[in-house]
């Protein structure tokens, strides 16, 4: 713990005190990686999902987390809940509105489909199965070594057997430590912003970093006290109160919406998306947007889904005892996904309705931040709409952080499924003194966009990830092939 805190604060020493070099040069590595490593990402992405489907419906997939007559340890509910909130969570508020009308606006390749269909098949490329394979490979991979091989909850645990080394599986789980904070921190600031957009949309304010401070303690301190009370007590709980609240707003732009349009665009988009799957993944022939285009989003998500992996994956490993291989990731990578296609499809399709109504568009919907504010304006109880979701902001938050506060604490309290309280303690105000460093630290430099710089450092640290993943893999299949054969 102290050496992985040790190294962060080292690192915020030099962005604070050469803040401009620091950002060119994570700015230029962070293009050097998508440019070299970006169609490795879009292959190890394909092969994860395949992979996955593969172990599914193999012997293997029958193999279960636990005891052979263990039953689940969570309701299917209470699990969906509490790994979409860990998962995804506050990036479907931010993006709802804005990215399907992006790519309506700019589509990403020439096709004969409608452009609002090819918009929304796009956005369920980015947000589908491929983010949830990366969490189902760390989830079934440490789920297995947790609970079949009884290990202890460390990435290194999955290649102790292979990797003797001491000090290169340290490294492994320092690398984890280091790579969850900085998602952590970006994560927040982030969300801290999208609320702070949303406040000034409304009041017509204009509030600065005091209030994204307070922001950032409330979510910060809302975290801890979840992460204290532990998974049943108070991850599960604010986790099935977020989707819930989640299903009411889903639900009521549904029903105030055209309902047919949508489900005909969530139908031809879905359809669509599963037969250009593969085509998509590999970007060949007229599926192909585009070095530039693929930079800016696919390969940037892709890193993106990377970096949240481990500490994501390791969550749901977590919670998933006494389901079996199959269950795991059939689940992990179906039910999140349809949930958000449909999500999607509803905001998206209503959005382009919203649009032709109009006869022209004047990017109404351009700023990621205001975006979802903006087009709640247009539908009754807008007002309420708008603090809702400002509320379930923070509860999504408070679920990604409180997650990741307790995975941190299981890392360094020498891999314990129920860490103790004092490492949860310590890693929920070391991640609060982080994130407002950070913040401060965008406002003492306005000219340079600190947040968007974390966000590149995560693409720059994925890639570590990115390639153990295959040596992870290897091993995991090795071993248990092996198994199945006693």
């Amino acid at each position: 713990m102290f050496l992985s805190i040790g190294i962060i604060l080292l690192f915020t020493l030099v962005v604070f005190f050469a803040t401009e070099a620091s950002y060119i040069v994570i700015e230029q590595a962070s293009l050097w990686v998508r440019a070299y490593f970006g169609y490795y990402y879009l292959y190890l992405g394909l092969g994860c999902v395949l992979l996955l489907l593969g172990v599914a419906f193999s012997p293997l997939g029958k193999r279960k987390l636990g005891k052979p007559d263990e039953r689940p340890e969570h309701s299917l509910w209470a699990w969906t809940a509490m790994l979409y909130s860990a998962g995804m969570g506050a990036g479907i508020l931010l993006r709802a509105v804005q990215e399907p009308v992006f790519m309506q606006q700019n589509p990403p390749f020439p096709s004969n489909l409608e452009p609002e269909i090819l918009a929304l098949e796009f956005t369920f490329y980015q947000w589908g199965f491929t983010a949830w394979a990366f969490y189902g490979l760390f989830a079934m991979v440490i789920g297995y070594a947790l609970f079949v091989r009884k290990k202890k909850v460390l990435v290194s645990s999955a290649i102790d057997n292979t990797i003797t080394n001491k000090l290169a599986r340290n490294g492994i789980d320092i690398m984890t430590i280091i790579t969850t904070v900085f998602g952590l921190i970006a994560a927040i600031g982030l969300g801290t912003a999208q609320i702070n957009g949303g406040l000034n949309h409304l009041f017509d304010g204009d509030f600065g970093l005091g209030t994204t401070l307070l922001l950032a303690t409330v979510i910060s301190s809302i975290a801890f006290y979840s992460a204290w009370q532990g998974v049943n007590k108070g991850i599960k709980v604010i986790s099935k109160f977020n989707i819930l609240v989640t299903l009411i707003i889903l639900l009521f732009v549904f029903f105030a919406s055209d309902m047919g349009a949508i489900l005909l665009s969530f139908a031809k988009a879905t359809f669509h998306y599963v037969i250009d799957f593969v085509p998509m993944s590999l970007a060949i022939g007229r599926y192909d947007p585009g070095m530039g285009f693929l930079t800016d989003w696919t390969f940037y998500y892709w890193a993106f889904w990377l970096a949240w992996a481990p500490f994501t994956g390791i969550f749901i490993a977590r919670i998933s005892r006494g389901r079996t291989l199959r269950q795991l990731l059939l689940g992990v990578m179906i039910i999140p996904s349809l949930g958000t296609f449909f999500w999607f499809s509803v905001f998206g399709a209503s959005a382009f309705e919203l649009i032709e109504s109009w006869g022209s568009y004047q990017n109404e919907f351009g700023n990621v931040f205001s975006s979802i504010f903006v087009f709640f304006e247009h539908y009754p109880f807008a007002t309420v709409l708008n603090f809702v979701t400002i509320f379930l902001l923070i509860s999504f938050l408070v679920t990604s952080v409180d997650s990741a506060v307790f995975v941190l604490s299981m890392f360094t309290d020498k891999g314990k499924q129920h860490p103790s309280k004092r490492h949860r303690l310590l890693w929920s105000v070391f991640v609060l003194l982080a994130t407002m460093a950070l913040l401060v630290l965008g406002n003492v430099k306005p000219d340079i966009d600190v947040l968007q710089a974390v966000q590149k450092l995560l693409i720059i640290t994925s890639l570590p990830f990115a390639l153990f993943m295959v040596v992870m893999t290897a091993i995991f299949l090795f071993e248990g092939i092996k198994n199945l054969k006693r």
